[in-house]
């Protein structure tokens, strides 16, 4: 793991430690609620979205502080990228003295000043380059608006309020799913259907896309994410295709992974907020959302596919080889890692129980090591970050969201959760949505429509995508994956989606 992602980490972690002694230590009945629940600003004779939202500005000035933060930190993940240019050229830079230095010497130490400068530089703006670690940095802002706006222990007891079981079950969940029993049997069922196009890179890429995103809706989004990006290295990546087909892929994973785990009610994080709430079940999931997503699925990756078709095909003909499969795995091993991850799949809203059901996983995969690969944490725990970040963010962001969904008629409300979706997790957006009171059934299926087809289009729409990210981004450029260029990529694929639920409700 990088010294940045270890500081940042380290710095969440000790946060939210620090968060709950002081919390667990402070008279809760001393601390006004925070933030203002919806139903205190009494205003649901206010007419106008406008006077509304400006009445709740002047009830909590800190309303608006909050939300520019949070614009803030929005506007800091499409800049990542350059963040990243920026601290890949001080690297340079700074090699550069190194080798100057170890060939001439530097008697008034000058050039070694530079060198330092240089490093700290570097180390500064990959930082600002990270995206999963930017809504932890603007932690820090929010913490002191808090703290000097409404006191220390206000922003104590929020922190320690928040609820951290989605970050715990996306790590736990990402690190069972990235072993290789999991993908060695995942990569045998996409196997089975690339072997009808006899397992070309075009066949490969076309089960990834397909079959992937739908399996998202068994063992839930997070682990098909993951698995799908990790086969998609070895199977299709690797074999160097143009850039526009790089994005043209990650787009489509992503838009697909958020919509293909519509089919059942417990695999998707937006549907998990509500199903509950809305007494939504697998069967209502499959028949309102899951066919419907896999016709959206189909008509995307079959249009890329057509206009793409001669490169993809032509993979074949390189010089790369694909790689050789994992040795085999044990049956009796691939099913104790499913039945791990079913477990923590039953038990996702219970954080402690699923914190132990990874320990037994660590203690087994260090009792069945020569059918293992080491368990790398950084990406897992890296997307856990990030969710942690974007929790806290998005529970003082409830003043502008409610009013907003609740003045759009159901055909606005999708169009306006698929635009919202793009600017938070789609998941915040769906829970949101359930707050608010005497929710029609044609505006719950228009919001969660909107949610999961808008998913795709941004790092931060659906909790999954820092997974993909974190898996493919060496695989576009130095700097990674361009925040605008993605956006672009999903577009179309989330215009189909739209269209189909738009169509058919």
């Amino acid at each position: 793991m990088h010294f940045a992602s270890k500081l940042f980490v380290s710095c969440l972690v000790f946060t939210m430690l620090v968060g709950s002694v002081f919390a667990a230590a402070t008279d809760s009945a001393a601390v006004a609620p925070f933030p203002i629940p919806v139903a205190q600003y009494n205003d649901a004779s206010t007419t106008g979205l406008a006077l509304k939202l400006l009445g709740r500005i002047k009830a909590d000035p800190f309303n608006a502080i909050a939300s520019a933060i949070f614009l803030a930190a929005i506007a800091h993940t499409f800049l990542a990228a350059k963040f990243r240019a920026i601290s890949h050229r001080h690297e340079h830079e700074h090699a550069v003295l190194v080798r100057k230095l170890e060939k001439s010497p530097d008697p008034d130490g000058n050039v070694q000043r530079e060198i330092e400068r240089k490093k700290f530089s570097e180390v500064v703006f990959h930082f600002l380059g990270e995206v999963e670690a930017v809504f932890g940095i603007w932690l820090i802002p929010l913490a002191l608006a808090i703290a000097l706006m409404k006191g220390p222990d206000t922003f104590l007891h929020y922190i320690n309020g928040v609820n951290y079981t989605e970050p715990v079950f996306v790590v736990v969940i990402m690190a069972i799913a990235s072993s290789r029993p999991v993908l060695y049997f995942a990569e045998g069922a996409l196997r089975m259907v690339a072997g009808l196009g006899k397992k070309t890179p075009a066949a490969w890429w076309l089960s990834i896309l397909t079959v992937g995103p739908m399996l998202g809706s068994v063992i839930t989004e997070p682990a098909a994410m993951t698995i799908c990006a990790l086969i998609l290295v070895e199977k299709f990546f690797k074999l160097q295709p143009s850039m526009t087909l790089r994005y043209t892929t990650l787009g489509l994973l992503f838009v697909n992974i958020s919509i293909g785990g519509t089919l059942t009610h417990f695999a998707a994080p937006p549907v998990v907020m509500v199903a509950g709430h809305w007494n939504w079940n697998s069967l209502h999931m499959l028949t309102h959302f899951g066919w419907k997503s896999v016709l959206s699925i189909l008509l995307s990756n079959g249009l890329a596919f057509f206009i793409f078709r001669r490169e993809l095909l032509h993979l074949k003909e390189g010089g790369n080889a694909l790689t050789q499969p994992k040795p085999s795995v044990p049956t009796s091993i691939i099913l104790t890692h499913l039945l791990l991850i079913a477990l923590v799949v039953l038990t996702s809203h219970y954080a402690a129980i699923v914190v132990l059901i990874f320990m037994f996983f660590l203690a087994f995969v260090a009792a069945t090591e020569s059918n293992q690969d080491p368990i790398n944490l950084r990406g897992p725990v890296l997307v856990g970050f990030f969710l942690a970040g974007l929790v806290i963010h998005g529970g003082c962001q409830q003043w502008w969201i409610e009013p907003v969904l609740a003045s759009l008629n159901p055909v606005q409300m999708l169009l306006g959760s698929t635009l919202l979706t793009a600017f938070n997790d789609n998941a915040a957006i769906t829970y949101l949505a359930s707050l608010v009171p005497g929710f029609s059934d044609a505006a719950k299926y228009a919001v969660m429509a909107g949610a999961v087809a808008g998913g795709g289009l941004t790092v931060i729409a659906n909790a999954p995508n820092p997974a993909g990210q974190s898996i493919l981004q060496p695989y576009f450029g130095t700097n990674g994956v361009d925040a605008v260029k993605l956006f672009l990529a999903a577009a179309i694929p989330t215009t189909i989606s739209v269209l189909i639920f738009l169509l058919t409700r």
